[in-house]
């Protein structure tokens, strides 16, 4: 997959913070405004179609009170909708924590600055797949 050559007009007065779940990771800026939420640059309900993925998008900002206070940016790739998803919120996480210390306690005790290092685990020689054994026969 291409990396994104876009970036933000306002990246230098923007914050900036990376994301990662799974395989994906998520490049995050953020900036006063009134509360857009845009990925590889479309609308993040238009991003995302189904709805978990959108509320977990939102947790980060919901626990900081913070939905209509700041404008998101990020460019996401790698794996699939789950893990990407879940690569923008660490990475939404990750970049409120920077904005405020009240913000970062609440974002820990909460469980949203801890990265996620769940993988696929590989499939072995011999194994039909990563755990599971061929059947087993005495006779």
């Amino acid at each position: 997959m291409t990396t994104p050559n876009i970036t933000p007009k306002s990246a230098n007065s923007a914050l900036y913070a990376t994301g990662k779940r799974k395989t994906s990771i998520a490049r995050v800026y953020i900036q006063k405004g009134r509360g857009d939420i845009v990925i590889n640059n479309k609308d993040y309900s238009e991003y995302f179609s189904r709805g978990p993925h959108k509320l977990l998008i939102k947790q980060p900002l919901e626990a900081t009170d913070s939905t209509t206070t700041y404008n998101i940016k990020c460019f996401v790739q790698g794996g699939g909708h789950s893990g990407q998803a879940g690569a923008v919120k660490h990475g939404i996480s990750r970049i409120l924590a920077k904005v405020s210390e009240d913000f970062r306690a609440i974002l820990r005790n909460s469980g949203f600055l801890t990265r996620d290092d769940r993988k696929v685990e590989r499939k072995k020689p011999g194994q039909p797949k990563a755990r599971k054994k061929f059947q087993f026969s005495k006779r």
